[in-house]
């Protein structure tokens, strides 16, 4: 169990109980007929507590044994003074130790209310529980009390934590603290805090906000309160377009710049199901019909970013700077397989109220992730709560239930400028930065050091290999400089460089791609966080490879600027082999060489390199140390040590036009790698400039083109900005898939020059399409496609 209860580990919680709109409804110890508060209230202990789950059985065991202790630790240490009700949190200048003292006090009530904690209805435990309460009150929050600092800890994550006490110890509070609590949150949360739908007050934000009014409704029987929360969920329903929320290609926004899928985003997912699930035939049951976007996103913005068991970090902004944190007493890491397991465990949840097709869909989809997760098993994850674990285990128990194979595929989520491809034994994500879409998010002292994840960063993931990369300690350890797939100027910045919460975003427009929804072009106009960097960077995305250019590169900061092929985190003690052209290289630390392109590269247990040029690579071996308070301030200070392999195009000081090109291939082996080197007919460069890149594969039938400006490339001619992917089918027929990643153009002409028959299909944004010798299609309004794909099917001549 999670013992933080916050947005950051809240759908730890959210996998017990009761269940969402649309399906079955379970309500444990429902009281006397037409008393639907008392109802509501026996139905969010529920969520909260979970129930049914074998409390004699490992891991529901030890679990239980841990909470009692934790619980009477707390209890033994409650020194109630001014300024604190622990010691170690002091709230006179800080709300957020406020904040986590009502977390603390939830968690004993856990303790009192779960059998096998030890502390089972324990007298003593109840007193302490009932005087943190008054404690707390009296000396800050309570109506009248000015706020300061954070406002989040004033609006929800105290509120929310002493709700759940009053919903817990509802009858043993008595009325008259119920009474001072509610009046406590009506100051801190007015119905104003959603009278409009901006600020602080949207996205997983406001569901957050609207989960605190409901529970105020429900533990004061106030009826307009509940009603206000249904009310106030609606804005959240619908695809936006800009801001935060949810998008029509997937996307999750939030704080305006940011992608959140794996964080904001899951509370959100949660978050909902669980006021789904307390309203749930009540006179204030969801009845919008577009609460269905919730249900749809599952599978079109949440599942993309799973791979067997965890959220990727491209998704989950600050949360990846957490690890490891001094408040967390019981010292559990939080990476992103935990992150992932809470989403599966929200998954279930929603399931309940989907359809019978998706509900099956879905468990089976769950129960794949958590079977193939090998390298944290979702069932011994110490930040699950008991609830989530429940409901895993019993899916796990389920034999009717088959796994799902992962998903595979290609997605481009324009509007938050990232990427996942999937294929069968690998997946990979890209991150990217525009005008839209911030470098990269730092606040309250986290990830100080993100400065470049958005300037191309590739990650990736083998099926049975490399499932740790980036929860083994990366983040604190890694060159912040030396991020996977990034091209940087080797210039330090200051810790939370370009300022808080997103401001950091460049003045880019041409970022994004086109997809048939298995390969893709991608490109990024990149422009540096920080210095006079500017670049043209493409990725063709493959069956088993991805292609990697770069032109245009450029800088004057009298620095150096690498491109990085990539930056392999070998774990504590690896000695990874490393082949290069065939020669295995010394393993020692802190070697390094330098290598001629074109040639290959070969990294034992992870895959392969085909470096193309122009110029020379480089190679290095080193041990890296860093603590997660490096880059997060409530981190833990304890030293680590990680050691590294990295491959890199050095393009010197101060380039002026620098270029690269190289395929990555994940889970080659050296054999396989070396036959793609010496295959120089297998991958056809068509352009490398910063007025276009695109190569062919003919094998694929692929042709890939990233028009920075009007040109020709290839068979290909276009008169504006454009990204295009041509595929040839064995069938006589062809696609051309087409987009506006700037979403400026408000028409474009495509020529391709190849005989075509007729068009078989086209999207309502061609206006015009000849056909002949060659095909001419005139595109219209793209600027009105939000940079999405537009692909037409052609009957070749």
């Amino acid at each position: 169990m999670n013992r933080v209860w916050s947005r950051r580990s809240f759908l730890s919680a959210a996998g017990g109980g009761a269940l969402v709109f649309g399906g079955p409804v379970e309500r444990a110890g429902a009281g006397p007929a037409g008393d639907v508060h008392e109802t509501m209230r026996a139905t969010w202990r529920g969520l909260l507590l979970g129930g049914g789950f074998p409390a004699a059985e490992e891991s529901f065991r030890s679990r239980l044994t841990e909470l009692g202790e934790q619980a009477g630790g707390w209890a033994a240490t409650m020194a109630p003074s001014p300024g604190s009700l622990w010691p170690d949190l002091g709230f006179a200048t800080d709300p957020e130790k406020m904040m986590q003292s009502y977390y603390r006090l939830r968690t004993m009530a856990e303790a009192f209310l779960r059998p096998g904690t030890g502390l089972t209805g324990d007298s003593g435990l109840l007193s302490s529980l009932l005087a943190g309460v008054d404690h707390l009150h009296s000396e800050v929050y309570h109506a009248g009390q000015v706020r300061y600092g954070n406002w989040y800890c004033w609006q929800i994550g105290a509120p929310q934590a002493l709700l759940d006490l009053c919903v817990l110890l509802y009858e043993r509070l008595g009325a008259d603290r119920l009474a001072r609590s509610c009046a406590a949150v009506d100051h801190f949360v007015p119905d104003s805090a959603v009278a409009s739908y901006s600020g602080t007050s949207t996205g997983a934000n406001r569901v957050d906000l609207c989960r605190v009014l409901a529970l105020r409704g429900v533990v004061g029987a106030d009826d307009a309160k509940t009603a206000l929360a249904r009310d106030a969920l609606s804005p959240v329903f619908p695809y936006v377009t800009t801001g935060d929320g949810l998008y029509r290609d997937g996307s999750f926004v939030q704080h305006t710049w940011v992608p959140y899928t794996g964080t904001y985003g899951a509370v959100f997912l949660g978050g909902l199901g669980m006021l789904f699930a307390l309203l749930k035939d009540t006179p204030w049951q969801i009845t919008d019909p577009g609460a269905r976007t919730v249900l749809d996103a599952v599978e079109r913005a949440w599942a993309p970013f799973l791979f067997n068991g965890l959220v990727m970090d491209s998704v989950s902004g600050r949360a990846v700077s957490r690890g490891l944190l001094v408040a967390d007493a019981r010292q559990v890491q939080q990476d992103d397989h935990t992150r992932g397991h809470a989403v599966l465990a929200g998954i279930l949840l929603l399931a309940e109220g989907a359809s019978a097709t998706e509900r099956i869909r879905w468990r089976g989809l769950v129960k794949g992730w958590t079977d193939r997760a090998y390298y944290s098993r979702p069932l011994a994850d110490r930040t699950l709560g008991l609830s989530a674990l429940a409901r895993l285990a019993e899916l796990q128990a389920d034999a009717t239930v088959p796994a799902a194979p992962e998903p595979v595929g290609h997605r481009i989520f324009a509007s938050m400028d990232r990427v996942t491809h999937r294929r069968p034994g690998w997946a990979a994500s890209l991150s990217m930065a525009s005008r839209r879409i911030a470098h990269y998010e730092t606040g309250n002292g986290e990830h100080l050091r993100g400065w470049h994840t958005g300037s191309g960063m590739l990650s990736w993931w083998g099926s049975t290999y490399g499932n740790g990369q980036y929860s083994d300690a990366f983040w604190p350890t890694v060159d912040p400089l030396r991020l996977p797939g990034t091209t940087v100027v080797r210039k330090i910045l200051a810790d939370g460089a370009g300022g808080d919460w997103g401001s950091p975003r460049p003045d880019a427009t041409w970022v994004g791609g086109s997809t048939d929804g298995e390969f893709a072009s991608v490109g990024q106009h990149l422009r540096g966080l920080g210095s006079t960097l500017e670049a043209r960077k493409s990725w063709f995305f493959l069956s088993d490879t991805v292609v990697c250019l770069g032109a245009g590169i450029r800088a004057s900061d009298g620095v150096p600027v690498e491109s990085v092929v990539d930056n392999r985190n070998l774990g504590a003690a690896g000695t990874h082999a490393l082949t290069i052209g065939g020669i295995v290289q010394p393993a020692r630390s802190g070697w390094s060489g330098a290598f001629a392109a074109p040639g290959w590269a070969h990294l034992a247990g992870f895959g392969g390199y085909v470096l193309h040029g122009p110029g020379s690579f480089k190679a290095l071996r080193e041990d890296r140390g860093g603590r997660w308070s490096d880059i997060n301030r409530g981190g833990s200070t304890t030293s680590l040590t990680r050691r590294y392999a990295t491959l890199w195009y050095d393009h010197g000081r101060d380039p002026v036009d620098a270029r690269y090109l190289y395929q990555l291939l994940p889970g080659a082996s050296a054999a396989q790698t070396a036959a793609r080197s010496a295959a120089s007919a297998w991958l056809t460069p068509l352009a490398n400039s910063a007025a276009g890149q695109g190569v062919s594969v003919a094998s694929l039938g692929f042709t890939g083109v990233n028009f920075w400006q009007a040109g020709a490339v290839g068979p290909l001619e276009v008169d504006g900005p454009c990204s295009v992917v041509l595929r040839l089918r064995g069938d006589g027929t062809a696609s051309l898939c087409v987009a506006d990643p700037t979403r400026t153009l408000g028409a474009l002409t495509l020529v391709w020059h190849r005989p075509v028959a007729a068009v078989l299909s086209r999207p309502p944004s061609v206006v015009s399409a000849v056909t002949g010798t060659r095909l001419r299609i005139e595109f219209g309004s793209l600027n009105a496609t939000a940079g999405s794909t537009q692909q037409v099917v052609v009957r070749l001549g």
